[in-house]
């Protein structure tokens, strides 16, 4: 008699279906709305007037360096470029910033080094407990529980208020442990636009170096709030008080690198800086082995020219200027959203249900996220007045 065989295993059996991202579906359904007075205040692109994303001239030009003397394609080692990470060092830190107990790599953008940053502290600690504030960007918790961390949230935005929820943040923070980590964003916050001031930034550091806890601050938009090194004042004060910190950095928005997946962990961790050398190079060779080089080459080239740093300097801050004049012309257009021009870089969080983010979409062929983000880019001297009018409408619920 023959065996009868066992029924097939399949290796994907325990996989569930796992819903689409709620941003990247509103690409999809903005292309596809026919209507010519659409408004995409959905993905986080930065936009000129025109309603493009431009090459920075800045990158054209270092790109046409690269095209004419790159000697080789070969392989820069786990660390990436290290000129690269030496002259991005005094752009975050400040120039004559003591850098030196600071160990950086390259990694594959802002979102490589959040979790080659996760996967060190797992690795030190396993199930180390991180403190996020809530709203966050919707991918932190994910990468940090994937990566093996717990997640504690805390409350650190009002959408009613358009305030910080400084009291309650410092309440939950007064109970981190040693080795605990803190996530905090450098400026530009994502999605509130709602950041610290230097005071209450100095207040932070002081409890983290207090309760010997670890800062990780993800850096993504230094250049478009209040500038270079006013968006970085945070951080840096943050350093003058810790001993241990890492720092997450992108280069998708402040050099218009997005597809080059660009980014940069730095480390500070004194009493162990060769241990945790040696762990962050080995995570990141298991995790892909060496970073892509030419975002890193592209701004290594534009930092070591002073002409061209000078103009990546003036795009940017035409970039930031360019939101500050749509979020002061929303406030002149609607008392109500004057809290906005207190706020810095791509984003806002309106107070709207989700119920209502459908209804300008639906009524109006407005797009936003869910939790009634908007993006002030994709906003234009000719698109102000009819967004406010939708809201206006929305608000008071003569849209329903």
């Amino acid at each position: 008699m023959l065996d009868v065989a066992a029924p097939a295993r399949s290796l994907f059996q325990g996989l569930r279906p796992q819903q689409p991202d709620v941003l990247l579906s509103l690409i999809a359904l903005y292309r596809e709305d026919p209507r010519p007075q659409k408004i995409d205040l959905g993905v986080g692109v930065y936009r000129d007037a025109a309603g493009d994303t431009p090459v920075f001239s800045a990158v054209k030009a270092a790109e046409a360096v690269l095209l004419e003397t790159q000697p080789t394609k070969s392989y820069l080692g786990p660390e990436g470029d290290l000129r690269f990470l030496e002259l991005i060092g005094p752009v975050i830190f400040g120039q004559g910033a003591a850098s030196q107990d600071l160990f950086g790599v390259q990694t594959p953008g802002g979102t490589g080094a959040l979790r080659l940053a996760a996967e060190l502290a797992n690795a030190g600690t396993p199930g180390a407990r991180i403190w996020l504030g809530t709203p966050s960007w919707p991918i932190h918790a994910p990468i940090f529980a994937q990566a093996g961390l717990s997640v504690s949230t805390y409350r650190y935005f009002d959408p009613r208020t358009q305030t910080v929820c400084f009291d309650e943040m410092m309440t939950a923070l007064g109970g981190v442990e040693p080795g605990d980590v803190v996530l905090l964003h450098g400026c530009c916050h994502n999605p509130a636009g709602a950041d610290l001031n230097l005071d209450q930034w100095r207040a932070v550091a002081d409890l983290l170096a207090k309760r010997g806890a670890v800062p990780l601050i993800d850096l993504a938009y230094q250049g478009l709030g209040a500038g270079l090194d006013e968006d970085a004042a945070g951080l840096r004060l943050v350093l003058e008080t810790v001993d241990t910190a890492m720092v997450a950095y992108s280069f998708d928005k402040n050099f218009g690198l997005y597809r080059e997946r660009t980014g940069a962990l730095f480390v500070r961790a004194r009493g162990h800086a060769d241990l945790v050398r040696s762990n962050i190079l080995q995570l990141a060779r298991c995790n892909w082995s060496m970073p892509p080089d030419h975002g890193a080459a592209v701004v290594r080239v534009v930092l070591e020219d002073a002409g061209l740093t000078a103009g990546w300097r003036a795009e940017l801050d035409g970039m930031r200027q360019r939101l500050v004049s749509v979020r002061h012309a929303l406030a002149e257009a609607d008392p109500r959203l004057e809290p906005l021009c207190d706020q810095h870089g791509l984003f806002s969080l309106l107070s709207l249900t989700p119920a209502q983010v459908e209804t300008m979409r639906r009524d109006h062929a407005v797009y936003m996220a869910g939790s009634g983000r908007i993006n002030l880019a994709g906003l234009t001297a000719d698109t102000v007045q009819p967004f406010v009018q939708a809201l206006g409408a929305c608000l008071s619920g003569d849209a329903q």
